[in-house]
């Protein structure tokens, strides 16, 4: 296969995976924004090719020479979708379809689309039952986020032939250390509560079950996908999970996991009634097709990431750049802020009018003097 184009390749997943393609032998070309800035993408950014970009401005030039794409880009979660509707459905739903379009249009045998299992989360209520759903479960979201993937997913599917394989991904909620580190996951979240405030927080007994998967499985999955036979996946959408917790197991697990590495934690538990969200989802599709089985463990991801957060050093765990919706609430208001002077403290090299005989740091006498 020729080179992978990874769309949203330095963002949480798009950084584990990126290492996984290289680590097989794959050449990558990395599409993103870089809403959170090099820094994520530092350890491999001098091995691939960088396109800074808007998905929305995707064209037959990004992906000509490639032999697949991967799409995990966009808006990754409710709170983020919520803020902005808008950005969601361009981004979730009409720049992914552009994407499958133009990767299609060009020749790209394969594409890789990364779905949510937010899509089988039917709300609360009394009429709510607890089963397990799979991929032929009757559907309807009410979310932004899950309706603008289940969106995108339908209308890339469609896009089949005998010379274009896409697949679609339902991903579980994933946790795990990535050098773009979020904090705004559930297991990732109590690994930070357990780290800052030795205290995990368990709203309403944590009865409610969540489908999870590791970060690294998750690219694995995406690279198997790559490498499978095309009848086997074309068209077709599968669950991509490593299992189905209650939060309060989750609780927990982190608990003993962490209290064998030295770090005291306490469990806060709230028994508190009201109706809360709880879905169950089976990946035995995937494991039929592919053969998929994670590998990473909870006890081994929440270890991996406890030492890794310590050695990459972040542990300022209340920084926005580690909840997507603070973040993106922190752009956009800054954009608005520097709009009118295109910069905060760095400025740009300016040629000033310095008066004869007067001394400035870094300058000398006389006029037009260029600083810097």
């Amino acid at each position: 296969m020729k080179k992978v184009l990874v769309v949203g390749g330095a963002g949480y997943v798009g950084c584990v995976l990126v290492e996984e393609l290289l680590a097989k032998g794959y050449s990558v070309r990395v599409f993103d924004r870089l809403f959170f800035g090099r820094d994520p993408a530092r350890q491999f950014l001098d091995r691939v090719e960088l396109v800074v970009e808007d998905m929305r401005e995707f064209d037959e030039s990004h992906v000509s020479d490639c032999g697949a794409v991967i799409n995990v880009g966009g808006l990754s979660n409710d709170p983020t979708a919520e803020f902005n509707p808008k950005a969601n459905e361009e981004l979730n739903t009409w720049a992914s379809i552009r994407v499958a379009e133009v990767a299609r249009r060009v020749g790209v045998p394969k594409m890789v689309f990364a779905s949510t299992c937010s899509i089988y989360d039917r709300g609360v209520g009394e009429d709510i039952h607890d089963f397990l759903q799979d991929e032929e479960t009757e559907v309807e979201p009410k979310a932004a986020y899950a309706t603008s993937k289940l969106a995108a997913e339908r209308a890339i599917l469609a896009l089949a032939d005998d010379r274009f394989t896409p697949v679609a991904f339902r991903k579980g909620t994933i946790f795990g250390f990535s050098p773009r580190m979020r904090y705004d996951l559930v297991v990732n979240a109590f690994v930070k509560d357990a780290l800052s405030k030795g205290k995990l927080a368990v709203h309403y007994g944590g009865s409610m079950w969540r489908p999870l998967i590791d970060v690294k499985d998750v690219a694995r999955a995406y690279v198997m996908a790559l490498e499978a036979d095309p009848d086997l996946i074309r068209g077709q959408v599968f669950n991509l999970i490593g299992g189905n917790f209650r939060i309060s197991e989750l609780a927990l697990r982190v608990q003993r996991i962490l209290t064998d590495l030295g770090v005291r934690v306490e469990l806060d538990v709230d028994y508190s009634y009201r109706l809360v969200r709880s879905y169950r989802v089976s990946g035995t599709k995937l494991e039929r097709a592919l053969g998929f089985q994670p590998k990473v463990t909870l006890e081994e991801s929440v270890e991996h990431m406890a030492r890794e957060i310590d050695r990459f050093g972040y542990t300022d765990f209340s920084h926005p750049r580690y909840y997507n919706i603070e973040w993106m609430k922190l752009l956009e208001e800054s954009v608005e802020i520097v709009s009118g002077h295109g910069y905060v403290l760095s400025k740009p090299s300016v040629t000033i009018e310095v008066p004869d005989g007067e001394f400035m740091a870094g300058a000398s006498s006389g006029r037009g003097h260029r600083i810097g």
